[in-house]
């Protein structure tokens, strides 16, 4: 169906049909604009192609006294999905707008009544140098370009604007506005050793020193549109770190988190792209998916390492283009959605061996966080223990239990290979099965290697000397095996021969032996349900 005309390009057209005196070259250039604007106006959709939600990003701001060149040029860049567009027709309002607002680049014409674009353009470097500054003009003059790159224009077009220069160029230069707030940002961090915003991390307890420098830089980069890459162990709190830089880019949309582990190519377009009515068998109506729940926030994709490779293609157009195809949709649509990633896999040695793209792994490598595992901070875990032991003792409807202090320490010499999610499901184990009292140290493994405590924390201990023969040393590891081997004497036989049941053997290598040898777990939490993701 055609569309009519754009009221605002009628007018204009009339405007200047009507006035003589205006000169040839102005015409031919507000004539351009307009046709630009008609056939841009008129190829899109009745729906609009960008998401409806929106973020608080760094605004682009268009100055220019002619109202056809600020609307073509927004439509220019609304269809290249930069939303965020303000213009201005009176170049006075624009130094009490940069005062109070922040801008993520701004767009100048040189040749305004009021304040000039060169005049503008000193004020603006002189008070605001971290934001570009893009001149456009109709004269074509070296000279003047000259002048104005030197006195700090981030770069200098002609009019008639070619579109895909222009918005290339206006990409630039909020991609160089977001490097230099992230220098700003990283030296403020380093130089005070502050956090800005504390709160966004108010979910991941830690004093380690490596995760405060994450901290700091997790803020430089949190108001980016970059991807975000996390790596990390199974178990060290991936998700709470996107949810904190999601918390930091102070987006307007939801946080929506997928695991594309196991999904197969038409699975992962589904879910991801959503599909249209009638794209397949059974599908009686349109489902947006998640990158439309997530528009204007942010995407985090777990397990990123184990996608199929016909998925990676799907994702890095995504990334490059910021636009995809839902299921059974001839049309592209245009998204502003922050993609965050996250991997317990070597990406490097996947894509050694063929198994990961090479561009793709570059896209999200824009911005990496790696988080150390459990056993390389070991300042965190009495606080991590404190926080188990109140969620157990709530969750459970239990008193919170008291635990001797030299716990601390003891597991403190565990490796935890589970991270924080395998301390977090011990407190719940041993909350679970504690009946009253002061817990004992039994309820959780040796620090050594998973033997379960059955006296002593010491890895030896010296034996008296008898009559002049002097005190004998006990091998490491000695005491320990005698101990276990005097508890299972004493257990029932029933007991000795106890396998776990079938429904712990997903969990079976995190619980140790004496946890396995009892009798069948509190009824109150199912063991499996412990050791889920939910969990952290």
């Amino acid at each position: 169906m055609e569309r009519a005309v754009h009221p605002i390009i009628y007018t204009i057209s009339l405007k200047y049909m009507t006035v003589r005196n205006v000169q040839f070259l102005r015409k031919v250039e507000v004539y351009t604009h307009l046709c630009l604007a008609a056939i841009l106006y008129t190829m899109a959709p009745e729906e609009p192609l960008m998401e409806k939600a929106s973020f608080t990003a760094p605004a682009i701001v268009l100055v220019d006294d002619e109202p056809e060149i600020l609307f073509s040029s927004t439509v220019m860049l609304r269809r290249a999905g930069l939303s965020n567009v303000l213009t201005l027709e009176d170049s006075r309002e624009l130094l009490p707008l940069l005062a109070g607002q922040e801008a993520g680049a701004i767009v100048l014409d040189l040749q305004m009544p009021y304040l000039s674009g060169k005049e503008l353009l000193g004020s603006i470097v002189a008070d605001y140098p971290h934001v570009p500054v893009i001149i456009i003009t109709a004269a074509n003059e070296l000279d003047t370009a000259v002048a104005c790159m030197q006195a700090g224009a981030f770069d200098y077009l002609v009019k008639p604007i070619d579109p895909s220069r222009f918005v290339t160029s206006v990409r630039k230069a909020l991609e160089v506005n977001a490097l230099r707030r992230e220098v700003s940002s990283l030296k403020e961090s380093l130089l005070t050793g502050q956090l800005r915003d504390e709160g966004a991390f108010a979910a991941i307890r830690t004093r380690n020193p490596r995760m405060r420098a994450l901290f700091g830089y997790l803020e430089a980069i949190g108001r980016t549109d970059q991807p975000v890459l996390i790596t990390g162990e199974t178990g060290v709190g991936k998700e709470l770190v996107a949810r904190a830089i999601h918390s930091l880019s102070r987006r307007a949309g939801e946080f929506v988190a997928v695991n594309v582990a196991g999904l197969d190519d038409l699975m992962f377009s589904d879910t991801l792209f959503g599909h249209t009515r009638g794209a397949f068998t059974g599908a009686d109506q349109a489902r947006e998916g998640m990158i439309g729940r997530a528009a204007g926030g942010t995407l985090f994709l777990d397990e990123i390492g184990d996608m199929g490779m016909a998925c990676q293609v799907k994702l890095l157009r995504l990334l490059q283009e910021g636009e995809y195809h839902p299921l059974g949709a001839d049309q592209a649509r245009v998204t502003d959605t922050r993609i965050v990633a996250a991997t317990n896999r070597d990406l490097e040695s996947l894509m050694a061996d063929g198994k990961f793209r090479n561009d793709l792994y570059y896209r999200l490598h824009a911005h990496r966080a790696h988080i150390p595992p459990l056993r390389e901070r070991p300042e965190d875990v009495p606080l991590l223990l404190e926080l188990f032991f109140e969620e157990a003792a709530r969750f459970l409807q239990k008193k919170k239990p008291a635990y001797p202090p030299e716990l601390v320490n003891y597991l403190a010499t565990y490796h935890f290979p589970g991270n924080v999610r395998q301390l977090k499901a011990m407190v719940f184990d041993a909350v679970a099965r504690h009946k009253g009292g002061v817990l004992p140290m039994a309820a959780f493994p040796q620090g050594n290697g998973g033997v379960p405590y059955c006296g002593g924390l010491a890895p030896f201990r010296r034996e008296p000397g008898r009559r002049g023969v002097p005190a004998r040393v006990k091998p490491p590891g000695a005491e320990q095996a005698a101990d276990e081997k005097r508890f299972r004497r004493s257990l029932t036989p029933f007991s000795r021969g106890l396998s776990a049941p079938p429904s712990h053997e997903p969990v079976r290598h995190l619980l140790h032996p004496q946890i396995l040898s009892l009798a069948s777990p509190s009824p109150l939490i199912p063991p499996i349900s412990l050791f889920s993701s939910s969990f952290l």
